[in-house]
């Protein structure tokens, strides 16, 4: 395939190298705002940009009817718009809070996890808990966002805070250090004991690895789409 990556930073590079080892050929690397021009036509983009111009940079790839999978997170209150534009240019987005297959089956076992504390919402209380680089601009990250959208749907949580959890309202808190790739962790705290759950990453290999993944699977699909449907989970 022909992929083009719309921000070349960290992620950009270690997706160019696996994209490259998987037969693909990369065939414009930008840090500036994509044009029809000097995306060279790919099959499909892989934006892993800043929030501040992702909306646009999506928009300008799928208004050109490029199929785009989107990795940058912090931008969320527009992901609506852009679902419409997909629609409306009959392509493909797909976005992810993160693409590591670990992570994807992480969010499958809190909800799992979510759906066996619904009994014992008296006795425990949620909390989670997530730390990054000190290079990552957004808190909480997207992946902590997901984490608790899973919660939601099987709790009588129906918002998140940064800070401690509060009534209905999910604590989230947002630590920021040294290098850390992404570490996730949900507590159930009672009087008596904790549950625990985390995942942690090592490197962002695996995050690379999953959008190339996303990005083989999206081209000729119309809609939107998420990880969940790439991994069938």
């Amino acid at each position: 395939m022909k992929i083009a990556l719309v921000g070349y930073g960290k992620m950009g590079k270690i997706i160019d190298e696996i994209a490259t080892k998987r037969g693909h050929d990369v065939v414009a690397r930008l840090n500036e705002t994509p044009t029809k021009e000097n995306l060279n036509n790919p099959d499909v983009v892989i934006e892993f940009s800043q929030p501040e111009v992702a909306f646009s940079n999506i928009k300008t790839c799928l208004e050109n009817k490029i199929p785009v999978v989107c990795g940058t997170t912090g931008w969320l209150e527009q992901k609506p718009a852009i679902e419409k534009i997909a629609l409306e240019n009959g392509t493909g987005f797909l976005y992810g809070s993160n693409f590591s297959l670990g992570v994807n089956l992480f969010f499958a076992l809190n909800e799992n996890l979510a759906k066996l504390m619904q009994k014992f919402s008296d006795d425990y209380t949620c909390q989670l808990e997530e730390i990054h680089h000190v290079h990552k601009k957004d808190a909480p990250s997207g992946t902590a966002i997901s984490i608790a959208e899973g919660i939601f749907k099987h709790s009588d949580y129906n918002s998140w805070k940064l800070d401690e959890t509060e009534g209905k309202s999910l604590g989230i808190e947002a630590i920021r250090e040294g290098e850390v790739p992404g570490t996730h962790s949900v507590y159930y705290r009672s009087e008596v004991d904790e549950i625990e759950i985390k995942h942690t990453a090592f490197n962002r290999n695996g995050f690379a690895l999953g959008a190339v993944i996303a990005a083989e699977w999206l081209p000729g699909k119309v809609g939107n789409f998420g990880m969940k449907e790439v991994l069938g989970l």
